[in-house]
């Protein structure tokens, strides 16, 4: 069988979750967006199909090739459904555990026999994921980063039972969506989360502390570092909530330099997630950053 002819079924349709069922099905492969949420399945096929208008102005995709890639995409509320026959899954839920395995579960009778079972975790155990499943060796890390659709890393994470097999075939997978892949030993935080979540928590503590206004930090990073955000931008963007929950996890893990900053927690009670509820360590109207809208810390 062709390998583009496999089908792959993406679980949640939040940023992480639409960014990557559109690098599949613009790569060729019959895919499924599977969401128990219909309204969010509604706004992440708007967001595909944005992408790809976007990317027909700048030149990037033919109207007829984002046509065909359009037509690969499909939406469900059925898991089950969703999974029949599947060859990869990628669950992109709530960085909850529990909640990852539950989704697992439920997919796995439809799956393919030999089916690769990938969770787009940022910090959890992969190793943990898969002593709930039958088969642990097919179950690995596959960490995409947002925007997916502009960012050309995967880090592929190796559990304690993950098998090289797995390893190549969800490489190949990487290859064939035209992404750069890494592998990861299994540890808290892998290397990217591990190191923005360190840098995140210390640009909310320097602007607790008054050292320097939201938009210089986050300038300090650009134009200093050539990061393409900074720190409290890219909190804004991933959501202070899933940064709270990784942290929280690491600081358990890995000790003391990963304890949350108050400021996170504060902001996390008040439901300033970020960009996904309008307002975060900056206000935003329309998905638009408000100009000098950050967090001040006399406001504190």
């Amino acid at each position: 069988m062709n390998p583009k002819q496999e089908k792959v079924v993406i679980v949640g349709s939040g940023l992480m979750g639409t960014g990557i069922a559109h690098a599949f099905s613009s790569s060729g492969y019959r895919t499924v967006l599977v969401d128990s949420n219909v309204e969010a399945l509604a706004r992440a096929e708007q967001a595909i199909s944005k992408i790809f208008s976007d990317g027909i102005k700048l030149g990037k995709i033919d109207p007829a090739a984002a046509a065909a890639a359009a037509a690969r995409l499909t939406t469900s509320s059925d898991l089950l459904s969703a999974a029949s026959g599947a060859a990869l899954l990628v669950e992109t839920v709530t960085e909850k555990l529990e909640i990852k395995k539950a989704v697992i579960a439920m997919a796995l009778p439809a799956l393919a026999a030999d089916a690769i079972i990938a969770t787009n975790t940022s910090a959890l155990s992969v190793t943990e994921i898969a002593a709930s499943v039958p088969g642990p060796e097919r179950v690995i890390g596959m960490h995409f980063f947002n925007p997916v659709h502009k960012m050309k890393l995967v880090e592929l994470v190796r559990g304690i039972a993950t098998s090289d097999e797995t390893v190549a075939r969800t490489r190949a997978f990487c290859d064939a969506i035209n992404k750069s892949s890494i592998i990861v030993n299994e540890s808290p935080g892998l290397t990217t989360s591990r190191m923005s979540a360190l840098l995140g928590n210390e640009a909310m503590y320097m602007l607790q502390e008054g050292t320097a206004s939201a938009e210089d930090i986050d300038t300090a990073l650009r134009m200093g570092f050539n990061h393409p955000m900074g720190p409290l931008e890219l909190g804004d963007l991933t959501g202070w909530d899933t940064r709270l929950n990784v942290l929280r996890y690491l600081h358990q893990t890995l000790g003391e330099k990963f304890r949350p900053c108050p400021l996170i927690i504060k902001m996390v009670a008040a439901g300033r997630f970020g960009r996904k509820t309008g307002h975060g360590v900056y206000r935003y109207v329309d998905g638009q950053c408000v100009p000098n809208s950050g967090l001040k810390a006399s406001a504190l």
